[in-house]
């Protein structure tokens, strides 16, 4: 039954990685058909930011009353909804409405799910699940490039999705059973947290919290920037065809992908923090690569060297919550985490786009590298904090 029930978690980290590449490679083309500027898909990011926000900050909640498995078909299915809405989207607007239960369903699982796993698997576990999310987020630029190419529109690339995701939410449904077996992890850890959920207040004060939700800030800035306007940033600097750029986006997923399978074999000899301190260092090393003025490929080796080290960053300071913080409030931080790294979504790939639409989208790899330092920075003051080697 756990190996099932682990089976059924791929599947749900597959699901929550299938959407979030949609937007920025069908968007080149999206704002044209809907007459709105290039910076808009930020309006919608940041509305889909501001549900997760809510729906993380409730996770803690949420969790404790109906349990992962319930919390998680729950989203699913309000996610399967959102992006069928999408497709049948004719307006900006309608776009808008259906960012909201789109951002909703997508903070509670995230926030949820992570933890479960945290508590129940080993850090191997936790990178190969969090590649299996880099799956989803993979195939769905080439989907939607599939669509897009094939003369079916972005609509249809969206419609594809949402199909995916209806038959997960069946499969989580029949599943539910499997979450009520809760059955002490590979480290040990308990399955169950009891007691009553930590208020925000209490969650800000515990030692350590303030870095760590900066950090994730940070991280997941780069990621979301990466992901939403990498497209855009082939397209009008480097000069690539809005369908190809869409496809190359991908290579950024990839790398992610393929750096999380190899961090699971990885955990066997570096730790959680050896792992992110190293991501951090190839993140850097991609930006450069975007920089330098070495033409089209180098561009696109940047965006896998980005991928590749933003893989362990995630599902490292995740991993590495109950440790820092117990288990007992290993929910809370991370529903906090997530919140903190939505808002981070909220704030900077808008700005980044109005950057781009008022000064020059050429900047793109500056804005990136200016976001890895300061979380070097703040993950570095939370490894002195907790005193973590």
């Amino acid at each position: 039954m756990f190996h099932l029930l682990l089976a059924v978690i791929y599947l749900s980290f597959i699901s929550l990685g299938l959407p979030d590449s949609l937007l920025g490679s069908a968007w080149p083309v999206m704002y044209k058909e809907f007459g709105v500027q290039v910076s808009y898909a930020g309006i919608i990011s940041m509305i889909i930011a501001v549900g997760t926000i809510i729906s993380s900050l409730q996770s803690d909640r949420l969790t404790r009353k109906l349990g992962t498995g319930k919390v998680t078909a729950i989203s699913v299915g309000m996610t399967a909804a959102a992006l069928l809405g999408f497709s049948f989207s004719d307006s900006f607007w309608m776009l808008c409405l259906w960012a909201i239960p789109y951002g909703l369903g997508a903070g509670s699982v995230d926030a949820s799910l992570n933890n479960y796993v945290a508590l129940h698997y080993t850090s191997r576990h936790m990178s190969w699940l969090h590649c299996m999310w880099g799956v989803g987020a993979s195939v769905g630029p080439y989907i939607m490039g599939y669509a897009m190419t094939g003369g079916q529109g972005w609509s249809m690339g969206y419609r594809y999705i949402a199909i995916l995701q209806v038959v997960l939410t069946v499969v989580l449904l029949f599943s539910l059973p499997l979450w009520k077996k809760r059955t002490a992890g590979e480290d040990g850890q308990a399955g169950t947290v009891q007691g009553k959920a930590l208020t925000l207040k209490e969650i800000i004060h515990i030692p350590g919290a303030k870095q760590v939700f900066l950090a994730f800030f940070c991280y997941c800035a780069i990621e979301q920037t990466t992901g939403l306007w990498a497209s855009s940033y082939l397209t009008f600097y480097k000069g690539i065809s809005a369908d190809v750029a869409a496809g190359y986006a991908s290579l950024f997923f990839i790398g992610i992908t393929v750096g999380r399978a190899v961090c699971g074999f990885l955990t066997t000899w570096l730790d959680d923090t050896q792992l992110i301190r190293l991501g951090e260092g190839i993140i850097g090393v991609g930006i450069l690569a975007l920089l330098l003025p070495m033409g089209n490929q180098v561009s696109l080796l940047g965006l896998i060297l980005i991928g590749l080290g933003c893989a362990p960053v995630y599902p490292c300071i995740i991993h590495s919550t109950p440790k820092h913080f117990g288990a007992e409030r290993s929910q809370a931080i991370i529903g906090v985490q997530m919140a903190c790294a939505y808002i981070g979504t909220l704030v900077m790939p808008p700005l980044f786009g109005l950057i781009a639409q008022y000064v020059s989208v050429s900047l793109f790899p500056v804005y990136l590298l200016l976001i890895l330092v300061f979380m070097f920075v703040m993950y570095e003051a939370l490894v002195r904090k907790k005193k973590v080697k």
